[in-house]
C-alpha cells in the first residue's frame, strides 16, 4: 500500500522525459506550495529517468515562481549516465510557466563504497519524546504553517524558544524529523527535510514570517533509517 508521501509524489508518465503532476494543496506554506515538497516530486521524476540510479546524491534548484496546488508538468533531460552516476536536468511548469529549473546527480547509494559517505558528525539530541513539537497554525497564513500536519518535526528545547516569541539568537534549529503515521523514509523525504524544517533565521532577533526559497542545494550521502 502506497504511504501518502508516495501518493502526494506519483506521477503520471507522458513519454520522452516528461511526468504529469498533481500538487497537493496540504504543502501550502506563505504564497505557494513548500519547496522540500515540491523537490519531492521534481525527485522522483529524476528517478524515473535513470532507474538504474534511483537516489538523489546532490540536487540544486531554483525556485523562478510560486508553484500553485493542481496539476503540474516535469520536465527530465538526462545529461550524462554512465558508471556510477547520472546528471540530470529538470523542471517543474504550471501553465506554461517554470516553477522551478534543477540540476541533479543520481546514484545507487546501497552500491557506493563507504568513502562516499559523510564525516559530518550527527547533534546532539535529547531522546524524541523530550524534544518541542512544531505545533502547525490553523490559520492558513498563519506559523508554523498548516503543512506542518504532514512531518513530525522535534525541536531540540534550546532552539525552539522562537516558537514561543523567544528566539535563542543563534541561527541554529537542531531537531529530529519522520513522517506522520510511521511512513517509511526515503531518500527523497531527506531532500523534503531540508525545506520542510523551520529555517535558522527564526533564531535570529528578527519577526518571524514567511521565508521564500529562492536556491537550494541538498546533498545526500546514506539512505535514511528509522529511529
Amino acid at each position: 500500500m502506497a504511504s501518502e508521501w508516495d501518493t502526494h509524489t506519483s506521477l503520471t508518465a507522458a513519454g520522452d522525459g516528461l511526468f504529469g503532476a498533481e500538487l497537493d494543496p496540504g504543502w501550502v506554506v506563505g504564497g505557494g506550495v513548500n519547496g522540500g515538497y515540491l523537490l519531492g516530486v521534481v525527485g522522483r521524476a529524476i528517478a524515473e529517468a535513470v532507474p538504474a540510479k534511483p537516489h538523489p546524491l546532490a540536487v540544486s534548484a531554483y525556485y523562478l515562481s510560486a508553484s500553485r496546488p493542481g496539476s503540474a508538468q516535469v520536465s527530465t533531460t538526462v545529461l550524462r549516465e554512465g558508471g556510477s552516476v547520472a546528471t540530470v536536468a529538470a523542471e517543474l511548469g504550471q501553465e506554461g510557466t517554470t516553477r522551478i529549473t534543477a540540476l541533479a546527480t543520481y546514484g545507487d547509494l546501497r552500491a557506493m563504497p563507504s568513502d562516499v559517505g559523510t564525516t559530518a558528525e550527527e547533534p546532539t539530541l535529547p531522546p524524541i519524546d523530550e524534544c518541542v513539537p512544531l505545533v502547525p497554525s490553523d490559520d492558513a497564513g498563519g506559523m508554523p504553517p498548516p503543512f506542518a500536519r504532514r512531518v513530525e518535526i522535534r525541536m531540540h528545547p534550546g532552539d525552539a524558544g522562537f516558537s514561543r516569541g523567544r528566539p535563542s539568537g543563534e541561527m541554529r534549529l537542531r531537531g529530529w524529523f519522520r513522517l506522520p503515521d510511521e511512513q517509511p523514509l526515503d531518500t527523497l523525504a531527506l531532500v523534503l527535510a531540508s525545506d520542510a524544517y523551520p529555517p535558522t533565521i527564526f533564531n535570529a532577533d528578527l519577526p518571524v514570517g514567511w521565508t521564500p526559497t529562492v536556491e537550494l542545494t541538498t546533498h545526500v550521502r546514506a539512505r535514511p533509517a528509522a529511529r
